[in-house]
């Protein structure tokens, strides 16, 4: 018995001795295939970065007939696999093997980012340089109504041929008009029924442009707090029971009435899915100026065309402080953060009729109203 049990002894050393050389085997072929893989693997895979055939990051102006968008639902499983995978290489690019396969570049600057980055929000606008040393009421004033009645860019009269005329555009006498410059892409999306209108008012303004829009096809919205509805269909137009603000209302503080329903126009936009305006117009009585610096700290303006301002000079504002001069300076830079956003001063109306008073006093005898229309120099045809 004893020879069978060394041999038995002898064997089993045998195997185990076998089963770790073959699992040292495994493990080395693996790792070499891991490495062969990864150095042999395409170098925009590696690095995150599809080419134009691996379709993972889609361009629109690139798109051709026949061509699947990669977001739609029935995209094919092998896409599907290659989009997977190019995700989890991604996760990799501070990796040494990604760094080293870039050739000394930065893997990050690559490719486009698959979405655009959004501007980081801003809490204030940036002022603009006193008007002299003195900080004078007077030099303020001065540039202040210099810069609002000189207007930066001809808007050419529209052809009288077609819906492309509107009531009340005739003549330069009415306070609120549009740009129907051909250059411009208002005329056409007139012409293509494509146009959308906010109006934002207080229930007393003339609507005279805003019917005008309605019957040549223009999609118009008001906003009215007076209402008694919540939303109602006139004349070609909707008429929302809403006070656009430039807070939103806080949630902790219940609503005492339903009357008073307001909210930011960022907010109603994406409240009704609607991503642009090109007509914005806004007479809310002395709070436009809060309302236009929210729109400039939120960067709602690229997503207006046309913006139709009524001003007001009587006094400061709602929640606008500071002694007069700073007053004036703080109207002139919002003024000029709209031409930081590519907008320009096609016309402007000053009302006759209207008081003569600029800040509670007669004061170069400025209107305490005046009217303005911008446009934004980016949208064109």
């Amino acid at each position: 018995m004893w020879p069978g049990m060394g041999r038995d002894r002898l064997t089993r050393g045998l195997v185990l001795r076998l089963c770790l050389l073959l699992t040292s085997l495994c493990v080395c072929v693996h790792i070499y295939l891991e490495l062969g893989s990864r150095r042999g693997a395409p170098s925009h895979l590696i690095l995150g970065c599809p080419t134009q055939t691996s379709q993972v990051l889609p361009d629109k102006g690139a798109r051709t007939r026949g061509t699947k968008d990669p977001l739609e639902p029935n995209f094919g499983t092998e896409d599907r696999a290659i989009k997977r995978m190019v995700s989890y290489i991604r996760t990799l690019k501070n990796d040494s093997v990604a760094g080293k396969t870039g050739g000394g570049d930065n893997p990050s600057t690559c490719c486009p980012p698959l979405r655009p980055k959004r501007k980081s929000p801003r809490w204030h606008i940036e002022l603009e340089p006193w008007a002299s040393d003195s900080h004078s009421l007077e030099e303020e004033a001065r540039r202040f109504l210099h810069y609002i009645t000189i207007p930066q860019m001809s808007c050419a009269p529209p052809s009288r041929e077609g819906p492309l005329v509107l009531e009340g555009q005739e003549g330069p006498k009415g306070p609120w008009a549009v740009c129907l410059d051909r250059r411009y892409s208002l005329a056409q999306r007139i012409h293509t029924k494509h146009c959308r209108v906010y109006s934002l008012g207080l229930g007393v303004e003339d609507k005279t442009l805003e019917r005008s829009l309605a019957r040549v096809g223009c999609e118009v919205h008001c906003f009215d707090p007076s209402l008694k509805q919540a939303h109602l269909q006139e004349s070609d137009m909707w008429l929302h029971r809403l006070s656009v603000d430039w807070r939103d209302p806080n949630p902790a503080i219940p609503a005492q009435r339903q009357h008073g329903n307001t909210k930011k126009l960022a907010t109603i936009l994406n409240d009704f899915g609607h991503r642009q305006v090109d007509v914005l117009k806004v007479d809310m009585e002395s709070a436009e100026w809060k309302i236009l610096e929210n729109l400039v700290l939120e960067g709602v303006l690229s997503s207006v065309g046309q913006l139709l301002l009524e001003v007001h000079l009587h006094w400061a504002g709602f929640e606008v402080g500071g002694d007069d001069p700073s007053v004036v300076r703080y109207w002139f830079s919002l003024l000029k953060e709209l031409e930081r956003a590519h907008f320009r001063l096609f016309r402007y109306h000053n009302d006759p009729a209207k008081p003569r008073l600029f800040l509670h006093r007669n004061f170069l005898n400025a209107s305490s109203t005046y009217t303005l229309g911008w446009i934004n120099n980016e949208w064109k045809t």
